[in-house]
């Protein structure tokens, strides 16, 4: 098995009395990393089993029971719930147990979809539990290759993300293009490359189409694979409701409540527009990413691979780095991620707020670049004051390099 940055975390939680759920899209490693990172488990509950899903449905106190009657020890008995949105009401099954006694039981709560437990209110355990969001492969998790200048990564994107990579096995070093054309998901990082299109296409149609038939998500699967094929293209930009209501025939708030459907799934993110600029005349609409590139290939019906890479280099590049932030400030459960863009034109691709201080940053898909590059970077950090002092332009120069007094161009592997 591979090293996950959040294993540590989910073993030193086994240890305290609290409950934990683990968040996640599927086939991001959520009950591999369980398996590894726990103890020896109790009981395993699989509620996408569907004979399992039937009977606790039908008798969600049978849980209640079966947890008491697991003898009693001097260590807590561990109990995990796989997929455990698709019966929500084993969340007050757990919280009547973990109430009762909280030295008996240590649970564990693992979900790909957070919309059952939305729309039903679901009892999500507050201070009683601790949440986890298990992502796709980091660069942490999942180094590069050497570089052309004949280093290795090894140095993290400034200030984003602290951690000590334990000597453990990672997941196979991997090009910047294999990344772009085939994304991130595990399962797919280690897959034959011959077997990666495929696979992904299988995972943008039959997983979507069983997760969200199984849970009675959509009343019409036509008009939601037109609108995923759309939004998929448009991956990375500016939502726009009303462009996609007329090119899929759906209304515009169904077009928003797939929106939301896609980011209850982990499908997708938003990534807000910056407003605390002092200029005026900003947009403020949202940006909308898919949250693994390959899946995003195969749900807009391209066939993931480098052919992509070739025609659109520069605009994944920029998703690719935009989910890379997502990811890191996701894990840190800290800091925020905005784009930037006025009415005049102005863009910054990125902006992370950490701390109270904006780091604006720009994705160029360059070996050489230039001040100009940098320039709404300056505007940005002049505006700000002392809330702004250093951009970033993340790129594909060999090494660092210092654009301005106030802005560095770093190389892709540095992050």
């Amino acid at each position: 098995m591979f090293w996950r940055y959040l294993e540590k975390e989910i073993t030193n939680w086994e240890k305290k009395p609290y409950v934990q759920i683990l968040f996640g899209a599927r086939q991001t490693g959520k009950s591999t990393l369980l398996k590894k990172a726990l103890s020896e488990t109790a009981m395993w509950l699989d509620l996408s089993d569907p004979g399992e899903r039937s009977r606790y449905l039908a008798r969600p106190q049978d849980f209640i029971a079966e947890c008491k009657a697991l003898p009693k020890s001097n260590t807590p008995s561990l109990i995990v719930i796989d997929e455990a949105q698709a019966v929500p009401a084993l969340f007050d099954a757990v919280q009547s147990l973990y109430d009762a006694d909280k030295a008996r039981w240590r649970f564990v709560l693992c979900g790909s979809s957070a919309r059952k437990l939305r729309l039903t209110g679901a009892n999500l355990l507050p201070g009683r539990a601790v949440y986890h969001h298990l992502y796709p492969l980091t660069v942490f998790e999942r180094p590069f290759v050497e570089t052309n200048a004949g280093i290795k990564q090894s140095v993290e994107f400034p200030r984003l993300l602290s951690a000590d990579r334990p000597p453990k096995r990672l997941f196979p070093e991997v090009s910047l293009e294999q990344r772009l054309a085939f994304g991130e998901l595990p399962g797919i990082a280690i897959a034959d490359e011959t077997d990666r299109p495929a696979l992904l296409k299988s995972y943008a149609l039959i997983y979507l189409e069983e997760e969200i038939r199984r849970e009675g998500l959509v009343k019409d699967w036509g008009a939601f694979v037109r609108f995923l094929a759309l939004a998929a293209a448009e991956s990375g930009g500016m939502i726009n409701c009303s462009a996609l209501s007329r090119e899929s025939g759906v209304s515009m708030p169904t077009i928003k409540s797939y929106y939301q459907l896609l980011e209850d799934m982990f499908i997708g993110f938003r990534i807000p527009a910056f407003s605390k600029s002092p200029r005026k005349y900003l947009l403020s609409t949202p940006k909308f990413f898919f949250f693994d590139l390959g899946v995003r290939h195969a749900a807009a019906g391209v066939t993931p691979g480098f052919e992509i890479v070739k025609t659109q280099a520069g605009i994944m590049f920029e998703q690719w780095v935009g989910q890379e932030l997502w990811k890191r400030l996701g894990y840190l459960q800290q800091g925020k991620l905005f784009h930037f863009r006025s009415r005049g034109g102005a863009e910054i691709d990125f902006i992370v707020e950490m701390k109270g201080k904006y780091i604006p940053i720009e994705v160029k898909w360059t070996e050489r670049p230039t001040e100009t590059d940098a320039r709404h970077l300056i505007t940005f950090i002049n505006d700000m004051g002392d809330k702004s002092s250093e951009g970033y332009i993340i790129c594909r120069c060999a090494r660092p390099m210092q654009i301005h007094e106030n802005v560095m161009a770093v190389p892709y592997w540095w992050i």
